[in-house]
């Protein structure tokens, strides 16, 4: 069994991009846990203050992580404000150790919320200082692969699909049912964000020869195709 930790700027994030990817993996039997590194509360709708948003979305993100089997986790910081200061890096990095993800998901770099390019720094630092075990903690020292940096349509600028995860029928009708959980995935007046992840999931299927699948980028230095020979 694995443990996936995918972690988003926002509640919200991780379950949009490679929610398909988590749910196909939790009914395998997989480890699932959802990180947000704020709420995401400051796209509140009309009836509802920044304070109760933020109340729901922290609800809506359990519950879709319940839905999965797997474990929600969200932060204390504001929506937008997001600093990329070691104090945050080292809050993640001792849920890397807690938690011993093999495998992190996280933002591609380039971003028009600036919150999402705040968490892909901070979630490569934690990385490397949750397996360095001269970072000295009450926990041991824990090494994650990855990060494997989920497709989002705002974070489009240099994202280049290079590894396509399967997202098997069950786990494409899970995490339907899911991401209903999270009020702006269907109510957005502004973005229609489960239409274009179920259309995405599908086309990526298309280009991967399956039914449905989710692309991820990676780092240019680990970007290494070994054949033995044509």
């Amino acid at each position: 069994m694995k443990t996936i930790m995918a972690i988003g700027g926002h509640i919200g994030d991780m379950e949009l991009t490679c929610g398909g990817t988590l749910a196909t993996m939790s009914l395998e039997g997989h480890k699932i846990v959802i990180v947000a590194l704020t709420g995401g509360e400051k796209g509140n709708p009309p009836h509802l203050s920044v304070k109760e948003y933020r109340k729901q979305k922290e609800s809506e993100a359990v519950s879709f992580a319940d839905m999965l089997g797997g474990i929600s986790v969200v932060l204390p910081y504001s929506d937008g404000e997001l600093l990329t200061n070691d104090k945050v890096k080292f809050e993640v990095a001792k849920l890397i150790r807690e938690h011993k993800p093999d495998v992190l998901i996280t933002h591609w770099k380039n971003s028009m919320h600036k919150d999402h390019e705040a968490t892909y720094h901070i979630v490569k630092d934690a990385q490397f200082y949750a397996g360095i075990k001269g970072f000295e903690t009450d926990l041991p020292p824990h090494y994650a692969s990855g990060p494997y940096y989920a497709e989002n349509w705002e974070d489009p600028i240099d994202f280049k699909p290079y590894v396509y995860v399967n997202v098997s029928e069950a786990g494409y009708k899970l995490w339907q049912k899911a991401i209903d959980s999270h009020w702006f995935a269907i109510h957005s007046k502004s973005f229609e964000y489960k239409r274009y992840y179920e259309a995405l999931m599908i086309v990526r299927g298309c280009e991967a020869r399956t039914q449905y699948a989710e692309a991820f980028n990676v780092e240019e230095l680990t970007k290494k195709v070994i054949k033995q020979s044509f």
